[in-house]
């Protein structure tokens, strides 16, 4: 049982809403929607996909707010997309990939379910406080969806990167650079060489991430975790639990609880094209009911 003012309320809820969010980067029907309006390549869509709800913005910013990517990664892709497609075509392009993908995993489930999941989807993520929060201030601000698809899968994208900007500012607060951060958790619980590549850092970046991370007491000369660098991220990771939880206290514990149990089934459906090393870092799901 987990009261609303439970930090690991705020994981198991997100663990619910990421892999409806997810399909968009993972689905063939995303990948194939932003390649017809001209997005070839993985990484096209996925800069422009997510960096649409901030208009035509260059590199810089995005490096910024992605956190974890190479800046030359992020250079190859921006601003240069906003030649193949405007910011409104690129978000068209991924809200019908993503409702496509969804519709494939729900279809077995009544209309009746997809409509309260989404209105109660959508009143946590109205809930969001969105100060210091770009990401998630830009989704938030974004029309409502149509259909209930659409609407599942915006308020999920919203709760996402809101959350995900809380998860920058409690990173930036231990005195880790992006590389750094990578690099510490390939030492943990994460593939170097899943992420090394998904991120774009080379080996070089990579051996002096290591080593200041050595230099900082994050790691031991062996390259393996020390009590301080695992405490102090574990910190981290708390604070992000526990700025991410106002929606939820919003929402209260009965409907937060309905919530959940709705997602399940679309949460799960969704999970099975997400790899398991993917950078996103998904736990085992694992059941937690809120009390008031």
């Amino acid at each position: 049982m987990a009261a609303l003012d439970d930090p690991g309320l705020a994981r198991v809820m997100w663990t619910h809403f990421e892999p409806v969010h997810a399909v968009t980067y993972f689905h063939p029907r995303a990948r194939a929607a932003y390649e017809a309006v001209g997005l070839r390549g993985y990484w096209r869509g996925y800069f422009a996909g997510r960096a649409a709800p901030l208009g035509p913005v260059d590199a810089p910013a995005v490096t910024a707010a992605f956190f974890s990517f190479a800046p030359p990664m992020v250079a190859r892709a921006l601003p240069s997309v906003w030649r193949l497609v405007s910011p409104e075509e690129a978000l068209r392009a991924r809200l019908t990939g993503a409702v496509q993908a969804l519709a494939e995993f729900t279809y077995e489930l009544p209309e009746a379910h997809l409509v309260e999941a989404a209105e109660l989807l959508e009143e946590a993520a109205g809930r969001v406080q969105t100060a210091g929060r770009v990401l998630g201030a830009v989704n938030a601000a974004l029309p409502r969806g149509e259909y209930p698809l659409a609407r599942l899968w915006q308020a999920a994208t919203t709760l996402r990167e809101h959350r995900g900007d809380g998860h920058v500012a409690a990173l930036v607060t231990t005195g880790l650079e992006p590389d750094e951060v990578v690099a510490w958790r390939c030492r943990v619980d994460q593939s170097r060489e899943f992420h090394q590549r998904a991120r774009g850092w080379t080996d070089d970046e990579w051996a002096a991430a290591e080593e200041r991370l050595v230099e900082k007491g994050w790691l031991h000369a062996d390259r393996t975790p020390t009590e301080h660098g695992t405490a102090t991220f574990r910190a981290a990771e708390e604070a992000t639990d526990r700025a991410a939880l106002g929606p939820w206290r919003a929402l209260g514990a009965e409907r937060t609880g309905r919530l959940r149990e709705l997602l399940d089934p679309i949460a799960s459906r969704c999970r099975t094209i997400i790899p398991a090393k993917a950078p996103i870092g998904l736990p085992a799901q694992r059941s937690v009911t809120p009390t008031g």
